[in-house]
C-alpha cells in the first residue's frame, strides 16, 4: 500500500499487522539508578495500542549490562531474539532465549542480566481493579450479545450469491 512502511499495515483502526523484528526501533533510555553494571542501550517501538489505551504491543531491545526493572503495568513478553537471564525478588534465575515467554506482574520487579543483546515482544497491560475487571466483564459479554444480533440481522438482510434474501425468494 502506498506511503505505508513495510513492517507495518492499519486497516480501519481496528487491524495492525507488524512483523516485530524488523521494526525500527528508538532510544528509551533505562533509569540510570536502576543500571547495576555496564552500558545497556535500550531501544523500542510501540507497535499497537488498545482503543482504550489498557493495552499495548511493544519491540524492545537492550544491549549487554545488568539492571534491575520494575513493572508498573502488567507484561508478557516472548523472547524474539538473544537471551536474559532475569532473577526474580526470590533469587530464582532464569535463563529466557528465542520463543520463550514470560509473565511479570504489575507492582513487581526483578534484576535482568543481558550478555550480549536481546529483543523482545511485550504485551504491556494497565492492572485494574477487581471490582472495574468485573464491570469490563459484564460489559463485554453484554456487547458480544448485542453485536451478535446486530451481526446476525445484517447477515439475514444481505443478499445471497443467488440474489435472495435469507428465506425470501428473489423477485
Amino acid at each position: 500500500m502506498a506511503g505505508q512502511s513495510s513492517w507495518s499495515t492499519s486497516v480501519l483502526n481496528r487491524v495492525v499487522f507488524a512483523a516485530p523484528a524488523d521494526a525500527e526501533l528508538t532510544p528509551a533510555p533505562i533509569p540510570e539508578h536502576w543500571i547495576i553494571e555496564g552500558a545497556p542501550q535500550v531501544r523500542s517501538k510501540r507497535l499497537a495500542t488498545c482503543p482504550d489505551g489498557a493495552a499495548a504491543a511493544i519491540v524492545w531491545a537492550c544491549t549487554s549490562g545488568r539492571f534491575h526493572w520494575h513493572y508498573a503495568v502488567d507484561e508478557f513478553l516472548y523472547i524474539i531474539s538473544g537471551e536474559v537471564f532475569v532473577t526474580d525478588e526470590k533469587e530464582v534465575s532464569r535463563r529466557l532465549g528465542p520463543g520463550d515467554m514470560a509473565f511479570f506482574p504489575a507492582g513487581g520487579s526483578s534484576i535482568w542480566h543481558v550478555p550480549h543483546e536481546v529483543k523482545k515482544l511485550a504485551i504491556c497491560k494497565h492492572h485494574m481493579p477487581r471490582p472495574f475487571a468485573f464491570a469490563l466483564r459484564v460489559w463485554t459479554k453484554l456487547f458480544r450479545i448485542f453485536d451478535a444480533d446486530a451481526e446476525s440481522a445484517a447477515l439475514d438482510s444481505a443478499p445471497e450469491p443467488n440474489g435472495e434474501r435469507a428465506g425470501v425468494p428473489a423477485a
